[in-house]
């Protein structure tokens, strides 16, 4: 749906309007399901539906597909949902205001960033300039969203917005890398930092960040090559560390799977996702990292990382293997350093405690692809979207199989 410059927007998937397009298309009959469902419009708690114990994960549809369904007891709240664009990143301030990432992957959203607001409205941000990207910007990559992939609130309630500048994934636009802060009392840019081809080359897909702002650094993983950035955000300077090292990289071997399918892309290779989810000690003493295809998890001291006289052999003497944990997208810790990770092979959100345990949060079929979380000012309420990637086209020989909006859910933690 086309945005008007500097105008909300509500997302296309609401009420009257929708359901007479809707009909015109597919029939009372779809549509009727979809409203058992309770999937249309603005949602503040769980949709009802079976019991977990019943088995009945997905309910059919006129045309043979199956939109799943929550189980009666499960805690998770629909905040917002889109049916388009693809949601994968969300930040929440302290005030309480929610952000997305809609990258520009197999779609152009109007809004790559977007304060999300009441009736899943979206609204261009910081404004719809910076939201553009058509061929009359070309000549400013550094003024504008190209690939929007991390939208982060830092604990001091700065937001920053990572930008690895490939559309598509399919290569970097020259000169597009960059950090981008802004001041959300103010919704303006207060500092960008472009990252340089040597740290973020063509191949390379800058994917989530973490910001120390006592320290004045930022750490991000580098999912293209394989690789952690490390940037000094009082000089702008960023190093690229370990890159194509074992606990960088994705592992295809383990045939790891969503919706019990492998992932295979338009040329039949099955996908490897090298350093993905990214986490940061309360303290910010340790920096935590694992491949999104891989059971492996990591950590690092962050004083190591900030340290430019060790060598690359050094710095590896120093990463810490933590051992097994399931297949993930997002990680985030909370205040008693318990590590939440987004199962996507099971439609769960995971918990691996400090000792080493692993704890199945919640379990719901609604959870396809689970990716980014994010935690309220408090630490009580953490959200996550489900951003359904083994849905997308890419990843289905061209056609997409998204089978219901996209979410962000939220749910109440901790004491």
């Amino acid at each position: 749906m086309p945005v008007t410059t500097g105008i909300v927007v509500p997302v296309p998937f609401r009420y009257s309007a929708f359901f007479m397009l809707y009909n015109s298309f597919f029939g009372p009959a779809r549509t009727m399901v979809l409203l058992a469902l309770g999937c249309l419009g603005a949602c503040s708690g769980p949709s009802s539906g079976p019991s977990a114990g019943t088995g009945a994960a997905t309910t059919a549809d006129s045309l043979g597909t199956t939109a799943p369904v929550a189980p009666a007891n499960s805690p998770l709240q629909i905040v917002a949902q889109f049916r388009e664009p693809q949601i994968v990143g969300v930040a929440v301030l302290p005030n309480g205001r929610i952000f997305g990432d809609f990258p520009r992957w197999d779609n152009n959203p109007v809004a790559p960033i977007a304060e999300i607001g009441p009736g899943n409205t979206l609204k261009p941000y910081p404004d719809a300039e910076w939201c553009k990207w058509d061929e009359t910007v070309r000549n400013e990559p550094q003024k504008h969203w190209i690939c929007p992939q991390s939208v982060y609130a830092d604990p001091s309630g700065m937001l920053w917005v990572l930008d690895p500048a490939s559309p598509g994934i399919k290569g970097t636009v020259a000169g597009g890398p960059k950090l981008v802060k802004i001041d959300p009392a103010t919704d303006k840019v207060v500092q960008n930092i472009a990252v340089p081809a040597s740290v973020a080359p063509s191949k390379s897909y800058l994917n989530d960040v973490r910001v120390d702002p006592e320290a004045q650094y930022a750490y991000i993983t580098e999912s293209g090559i394989g690789s952690l950035v490390v940037i000094d955000l009082k000089t702008g300077k960023s190093r690229q560390l370990l890159a194509g090292h074992k606990s960088m990289l994705g592992d295809t071997t383990l045939n790891i799977k969503a919706d019990g399918k492998l992932l295979v892309d338009p040329t039949g290779k099955q996908g490897q996702f090298n350093a993905d989810g990214i986490a940061l000690s309360h303290d910010r003493q340790y920096l935590y990292w694992k491949p999104l295809t891989s059971y492996a998890l990591y950590r690092i001291k962050t004083e190591a990382l900030r340290n430019p006289a060790l060598t690359e052999a050094q710095l590896a003497a120093q990463i810490e293997d933590l051992g097994k944990v399931p297949a993930s997208d997002g990680m985030i810790l909370d205040a008693q350093d318990n590590l939440y990770l987004s199962a996507f092979e099971d439609h769960s959100i995971k918990r691996r405690t400090p000792d080493g345990k692993i704890e199945t949060v919640v379990q719901d079929p609604r959870l396809e692809w689970p990716d980014t979380f994010a935690f309220s000012a408090d630490g009580r309420t953490l959200y996550v979207t489900n951003s359904a990637i083994h849905k997308t086209a890419t990843w289905n020989q061209g056609v997409g199989q998204q089978d219901q909006p996209y979410h962000i859910f939220k749910m109440a933690v901790g004491k």
